[in-house]
């Protein structure tokens, strides 16, 4: 497993659809380029692939991953079946986790595990992971899907979980968080900001990412005319980006193209950002320890919320150089990725 340091965009690809070519949309996410190829690409083997595709759906995952898995740029996490309140369906879901341990490990950097209860039922995703991965001789995090009331109780001894295992990232589920509370379909549905502060908050003190939820309300009708609902999706990714999330769900190349960029500073933020880590690193050789830069008193905590912006920049960069190259003027990218040696 890599250490992970990025996932501004989560998207899931069934793994098995009904059509001549079953593994369309995995392969499709796998060789996907430029500001469509996705941090973390999510092999659905739950709720995205019909029940009866399943079995298919996981010898996709064994197939394509040998074939692509090492070109992938980003990081790979399968969405393996679980749930808290059904033992069959738990029962499936360690199958699948040792299926593709056993087959796939060495291309696969963790397992997304959703539905999950309280924080003994994580302790169980996490024990049938950790013994996957002690079998196969593989490195394998865990990634679970916040979507039920319990795991909602638990959040904060969840998240604390984190520092003694090898939980990455809480993922919110909305939909069926939703249907749980005996929420209906009434027009708009809630934001939840409340729980997305708590779970950005938990993650951040906790060392984990924290992704918020799909935003399945692709296409919209007017006049006649069915089109990409990108304003609402960047709406809603920019509110994700405003509480602290480290990344947002995507259903789409088109919104994994969107959140890509949402979660990468602009062209403005990292000229700000550069020019004041630069002038504060000469005057502090001079021997000063706060300057006033445009009118701003930049101190050695003012410069890490710079240094943010900067190493996000650097990251992406790592992983995706195409897409900073596009994002970026030379001089400013390689100000950028020289400033902090």
């Amino acid at each position: 497993m890599t250490e992970t340091t990025l996932c501004r965009t989560f998207q899931t690809a069934p793994a098995g659809v009904p059509r001549d070519d079953s593994a369309k949309y995995l392969r499709s996410g796998l060789t996907a380029d430029g500001f469509a190829a996705p941090d973390w690409l999510v092999p659905d083997l739950e709720d995205g692939t019909a029940p009866d595709m399943k079995e298919e759906a996981l010898d996709n995952v064994c197939d394509l991953l040998p074939e692509y898995g090492d070109e992938f740029a980003g990081e790979i996490w399968p969405r393996v079946e679980w749930a808290y309140d059904s033992e069959p369906t738990r029962e499936r879901g360690v199958d699948q986790i040792e299926t593709i341990a056993e087959s796939v490990g060495e291309h696969v950097d963790g397992v997304v595990v959703p539905k999950v209860g309280r924080l003994e039922d994580v302790k169980a995703a996490e024990s049938a992971v950790a013994a996957a991965a002690r079998e196969s001789g593989t490195d394998l995090g865990l990634s679970v899907i916040v979507e039920s009331a319990a795991a909602r109780s638990d959040l904060r001894d969840i998240a604390a979980f984190g520092q003694e295992s090898r939980l990455t990232a809480l993922v919110f589920g909305p939909v069926d968080y939703t249907a749980e509370l005996g929420g209906r379909e009434i027009g708009e549905r809630p934001t939840w900001p409340g729980l997305y502060e708590e779970l950005s908050n938990e993650a951040s003190a906790n060392g984990l990412l924290a992704i918020g939820g799909p935003f399945d309300r692709l296409f919209r009708e007017r006049a006649g005319v069915t089109f990409y609902n990108g304003d609402a999706y960047a709406d809603h990714v920019e509110r994700e980006a405003r509480v602290g999330l480290d990344g947002s769900w995507a259903l789409h190349p088109n919104q994994t193209a969107q959140a890509n960029r949402i979660h990468l500073p602009t062209e403005s933020e990292l000229r700000t950002s550069v020019k004041k880590i630069e002038a504060f690193t000469e005057a502090k050789d001079t021997g000063t320890g706060a300057v006033a830069i445009d009118g701003q008193m930049v101190d050695e905590a003012t410069l890490k919320n710079f240094q943010n912006t900067v190493d996000t920049v650097q990251t992406v960069h790592a992983a995706h150089e195409t897409q900073t190259r596009d994002r970026y003027d030379d001089d400013l990218l390689d100000r950028a990725l020289a400033v902090a040696e």
